[in-house]
């Protein structure tokens, strides 16, 4: 059986990232170009900006990834792109360029949704076992979702509001942190052995739905109360409390979610999977359970174009090819394959 090897290319936010997966599992070459200084000034992702940077490196991305990878064009079996969700100027960025791409050298072209592409950033350090859990916890989204199969998603559970990262990032702008506000809240929590003791929204019972929206207030009505009494507030006890809020819900609704589906693993994905406090947690938690969890390494967690070709060989492998008519799409919805 001959190998194959997908070139993948991701530009659905602020990294312009393209890379060459072989059989899906194993990564020849993996470049990213981050925009973080053009949007740290901001305290924001600026889509106009993203978009300008995506049209300036996607060139250069690609090309070093092929040759990093030693692999001629004509080698590759082949292109998956981010097909959405995500800014659309930004989406159509690398949907344009993987076209191009696919076009002049009579490859395959493989659309991909970001949210599986992090689901399988997994299989790029160990095979996957259904049925499974994915926890997807990123800034735009926290969702829990069930596999029985290689491109089988069933939603359990999703945010009502604001998605974990983005509730970070608002609180870290309260703490008059810099973007992106999670590393810098998560690196306060653990130097304080104190925390404010913030709510816990676990919803209707049963629920494997999450809110954020509720505890962000909490954590601004504090900070706005304390300013308006004059009292300083150690930022350090607010990161914690607001972190170990964040970690307990989430933890606890993964764990619930796992014993009631009976799965053989449990795996985290998106960029808030960085996150030094909620890694911690979910492992104990699931070695105490006696169950598998995997999560992938830092650079596997956050945007990047290994985890679109590792997706985007099993798409391939089914058969699931796009025409030239494929466009990027901003609200695309996680459906499943075949």
């Amino acid at each position: 059986m001959n190998d194959v090897y997908v070139l993948g290319i991701e530009t659905s936010c602020d990294e312009t990232a393209a890379s060459v997966v072989k059989n899906g599992t194993e990564i020849i070459s993996n470049v990213v170009a981050s925009q973080i200084e053009s949007h740290k000034r901001f305290g924001g992702v600026v889509p106009e900006i993203a978009s300008r940077h995506h049209v300036e490196q996607i060139t250069f991305v690609i090309e070093e990834a092929l040759e990093t990878s030693g692999l001629a064009p004509d080698q590759l079996s082949a292109v998956a792109v981010t097909e959405g969700p995500g800014l659309v100027g930004a989406l159509l960025v690398g949907v344009n360029a993987a076209k191009a791409f696919a076009f002049a050298h009579g490859l395959p072209l493989v659309g991909v949704h970001h949210i599986a592409g992090h689901i399988y950033a997994n299989r790029l350090e160990q095979e996957m076992e259904f049925p499974l859990l994915a926890l997807v916890i990123s800034g735009g989204h926290t969702e829990l979702i069930l596999m029985k199969a290689h491109g089988d998603f069933e939603l359990i559970g999703e945010t009502r509001d604001d998605a974990a990262g983005e509730a970070y990032d608002k609180v870290a702008r309260t703490l008059n942190l810099p973007y992106p506000g999670g590393p810098h809240i998560d690196r306060l929590a653990h130097e304080s052995e104190q925390a404010i003791d913030f709510p816990r929204s676990w919803l209707e019972e049963g629920s494997y739905d999450f809110s954020f929206s509720g505890l962000k207030s909490s954590v601004l009505n504090f900070m706005h109360n304390a300013a308006q009494r004059g009292e300083s507030v150690d930022p350090k006890r607010v990161a914690a409390g607001f972190q170990a809020s964040v970690v307990e819900v989430v933890t606890g609704k993964t764990l619930r979610a796992a014993r009631q589906y009976g799965v053989k693993q449990v795996i985290a994905a998106g960029g808030v999977a960085a996150n030094k406090g909620l890694r911690t947690s979910l492992e104990a938690t699931f070695k105490k359970e006696d169950i598998p969890f995997f999560i992938p390494p830092l650079p596997l967690c956050t945007d990047n174009a290994a985890m679109i070709a590792a997706a985007g060989t099993v798409m391939f492998e089914k058969g699931l090819h796009h025409t030239m008519k494929m466009n990027g799409r901003p609200g695309m919805e996680l459906t499943s394959w075949g």
